[in-house]
């Protein structure tokens, strides 16, 4: 589809099949995401032992440190050429794989620097000791020298996602992760058994290599709107980047803080049985996030598309419609939690006393959750429509300026201490959902004006 076919087909196309067109393969994007870390886990677990497998998951949450580098840079790059392309400013669409290549060259350097010089400080937050330090160490290392690659193959894949091409996008990652599947159990056995984390690593980057790879090539050579022009950071198409990026970066980085608080609050209240009910828990919600996050990929370029080029009444049309979406694929989610708790559980934990234990707070967690794809979407709508500052507000209130004085005050008042973690991003989701609302509702009554300025000046002409 060439360039200007997938602008008219966001700006005049069916809503609901443009709709679907743009989830299925975002979420299926997403799906695959998840697939890295995840494999490396069984495949570690399996052909080396559980303490290299733990040490894959200890690690996991200091990988977000690039993820937070890629989404800032993508996700404030996607923002500003979907709505380029909707006000048909090729101008600037030309200045952003530039900008884009130059930012992430400059960040990756500092991540990679950092991250290898204060490995093991950073692993030691997660309590990490002995043979599973050592290995986490070894894998987290190999992770950061990747850095570069990690970095510019998920930012491009945002770009694209940002230009309306979901389904190349979704190749793209689709094939790197096939790819890293294909080489986990290769290299772990090239590498030995005593160095098969470090197998593991570089499968993981291999194929990220392998998909910034293809990315280049497509912005080098296929793409019909985005080309590789000037690299150097551009202020004029940075600044906005950095704004709306910055939200989407700290929801990535500040899921670091925030469970790292959760794990040694809940150790502290209630034990090591309550950590591993923790981990089962915050595991089904990170699967449950990743199709709602696929269908925010997906919402991102209709609203951005639609709101650059002033057809405002079909970002309404396409927020109502993705709106109803993300809250009839939550429900999915949200019914076999809330009816079968201890089942959800049984699927990660196999003592019938801790899973008994934990139904009740599994409740608790996923109470808000038929409101998520809500939550997102409005975060995502912001970002879209370049007021980067609003999502910026609602995602620090949720992970950090609401969330961490409840999860450590909660668990003070309650009688049953460790409820209070459950509780807290009970009632932390209950309040930002509620200013989300609000928000939402005053950036619709700036909408209507802007329409009715349109729809004077249209006269007027």
């Amino acid at each position: 589809m060439s360039s200007d076919n997938a602008r008219d087909n966001l700006v005049s196309g069916n809503i609901v099949k443009t709709m679907i067109s743009l989830s299925i393969p975002a979420i299926l994007g997403m799906v695959v995401i998840g697939l890295y870390n995840f494999m490396d886990a069984v495949f570690v677990g399996r052909m080396v032992g559980p303490e290299a497998m733990t040490a894959v998951k200890v690690s996991y949450p200091f990988t977000l440190l690039n993820s937070g580098i890629s989404t800032l840079i993508g996700t404030g790059s996607a923002s500003v050429l979907s709505r380029a392309i909707g006000k048909k400013d090729q101008a600037t669409v030309d200045k952003i794989m530039g900008n884009l290549i130059a930012l992430v060259v400059i960040l990756s350097a500092v991540i990679m620097a950092v991250g290898l010089i204060f490995t093991k400080p950073l692993l030691l937050l997660s309590r990490a000791k002995g043979d599973i330090l050592v290995e986490a160490d070894r894998y987290l290392k190999v992770v950061f020298l990747g850095s570069l690659f990690v970095n510019f193959a998920q930012s491009s894949n945002m770009v694209m996602r940002g230009e309306g091409k979901l389904k190349k996008a979704m190749l793209i990652m689709g094939s790197g992760a096939i790819l890293n599947i294909i080489l986990d159990p290769i290299l772990i056995t090239v590498f030995g058994k005593e160095n098969g984390i470090i197998g593991a690593a570089v499968a993981t980057v291999s194929a990220q290599l392998f998909q910034a790879v293809w990315a280049l090539i497509y912005f080098t050579k296929k793409s019909d709107t985005v080309k590789i022009g000037r690299i150097g950071i551009v202020g004029e198409v940075a600044k906005p980047v950095f704004s709306v990026g910055v939200s989407a970066m700290l929801m990535q980085v500040m899921t670091m803080l925030q469970q790292t608080v959760m794990y040694n609050t809940v150790e502290r209240c209630g034990g090591g049985e309550w950590q591993t009910i923790l981990a089962a828990a915050l595991s089904l919600q990170a699967f449950s996030f990743i199709p709602l996050w696929g269908i925010s990929q997906g919402y991102q370029p209709a609203i951005g598309t639609n709101y650059g080029a002033r057809e405002f009444g079909r970002v309404r049309s396409f927020n109502k419609a993705f709106m109803i979406e993300a809250t009839l694929l939550a429900a999915l989610f949200y019914l076999p939690v809330m009816l079968a708790p201890k089942a959800m559980l049984s699927m990660f934990i196999t003592d019938t006393a801790i899973v008994e234990m934990g139904a009740p707070m599994l409740r608790v967690m996923f109470a808000s959750y038929i409101t998520y794809g809500v939550l997102i979407l409005v975060i995502t709508f912001f970002q879209a429509i370049g007021k980067g500052g609003n999502a910026a507000i609602l995602t620090i209130l949720r992970q950090v300026l609401l969330f961490l004085p409840l999860v450590l005050i909660l668990p003070l008042i309650f009688t049953n201490s460790v409820a209070g973690v459950f509780f807290a991003q009970l009632f932390t989701d209950a309040v930002v959902l509620l200013i989300a609302v609000v928000l939402m509702v005053r950036a619709f009554r700036d909408i209507s004006r802007e329409e009715n300025i349109k729809v004077v000046y249209d006269k007027a002409s």
